[in-house]
């Protein structure tokens, strides 16, 4: 078989491989954008998708994407608070609770949840703090329970509503700031306080993820894509998230904002948390900048309420670190 006769041959194969990659090429992306988009659209519903089924089902949600629910405020204070109103710069009203311990006061804690979750979720902390002789502020980010939007960036412009809600409370006075964040709330703290320049007493840091990239990757390995699928699909749905939201998805880094951070961190963990791998939080907690800093696991708890898991031990935890930086 002579040379001419065997590029003839080979031409329509690799037409057709070239074909095939670029078709699959553009399927991805498609899967990519559809879930960026739905990933960051909360939707006011009972219903939710669930990735549950054949692979065929899971395979069928992962490319689509899920529809995320805006979950409602169902719990209030049983303690005395307040409805506290605040704006973001786009004009967007963010709802929070405000409510002063019932002893002399020995600071504030602000509050900050995670993704599709409120702050009525947050009611056992806040107790907690309160009993503890703290005055609390406990709020909704964009697109979460009472406030307003539908639109999260998982962190990225979340930082405003931490920043105001930091004024609010040194507008009436306070000199003794806590900030506490869950999940998405922890990394959305760390980011407003390199972002806006914030000066709190102390975080109280919990089970944030170490990238925009690690918790999509998280959210595939969990509905049974581990392994070499979570990659492709963290990269370019985070590519696409960005590009959607006019941010840079691949740069929204925990680890960035953490090396930024001086002021006393107490960070805690679940040792079975499927969405954040203890690799992730050690990554994190190494990349925290501040000398004072305190890493406390909980061996047998998910991507839970610590606090709920176990409160005996988070209460001593968290009594401790308050209890040292307010004296």
């Amino acid at each position: 078989m002579d040379k001419q006769t065997l590029k003839s041959k080979l031409f329509p194969v690799l037409k057709w491989v070239m074909w095939v990659l670029l078709v699959q090429f553009i399927l991805i992306n498609i899967s990519a954008a559809l879930y960026a988009y739905k990933f960051t659209h909360l939707y006011n519903s009972s219903t939710v998708q669930t990735a549950s089924g054949n692979v065929f089902t899971k395979t069928w949600h992962l490319f689509s994407g899920p529809k995320q629910v805006k979950l409602p405020v169902s719990n209030y204070p049983s303690f005395p608070f307040d409805t506290v109103k605040l704006k973001t710069s786009g004009d967007i009203g963010i709802d929070t609770w405000y409510s002063a311990t019932d002893s002399a006061s020995k600071g504030t804690v602000i509050l900050f949840h995670g993704i599709q979750s409120n702050k009525s979720l947050l009611l056992p902390e806040a107790s907690a703090f309160r009993w503890m002789g703290y005055n609390v502020l406990l709020v909704d980010f964009r697109a979460h329970g009472n406030s307003e939007g539908r639109v999260t960036t998982l962190g990225v412009r979340e930082t405003e509503e931490v920043a105001i809600a930091y004024d609010y409370i040194r507008n009436k006075g306070e000199k003794n700031i806590f900030l506490y964040g869950s999940s998405m709330g922890a990394v959305t703290v760390l980011k407003a306080v390199d972002d806006y320049e914030l000066k709190p007493a102390g975080l109280i840091l919990e089970m944030p993820f170490a990238s925009l990239q690690s918790h999509l990757r998280a959210r595939a390995r969990v509905v049974g894509f581990q392994g070499f699928p979570e990659k492709p699909f963290g990269f370019l749905v985070s590519c696409w998230m960005g590009w959607e939201k006019g941010f840079n998805g691949l740069r929204h880094r925990t680890t960035r904002y953490a090396a930024k951070v001086n002021c006393p961190v107490l960070f805690q963990y679940g040792g079975k948390d499927p969405f954040v791998l203890k690799a992730e939080t050690d990554k994190v907690f190494a990349a925290i900048a501040a000398a004072d800093k305190t890493l406390v696991g909980y061996p047998e708890a998910g991507h839970e309420s610590l606090q709920q898991h176990d409160a005996a031990r988070w209460e001593k935890e968290v009594q401790q670190f308050l209890g040292r930086l307010s004296r």
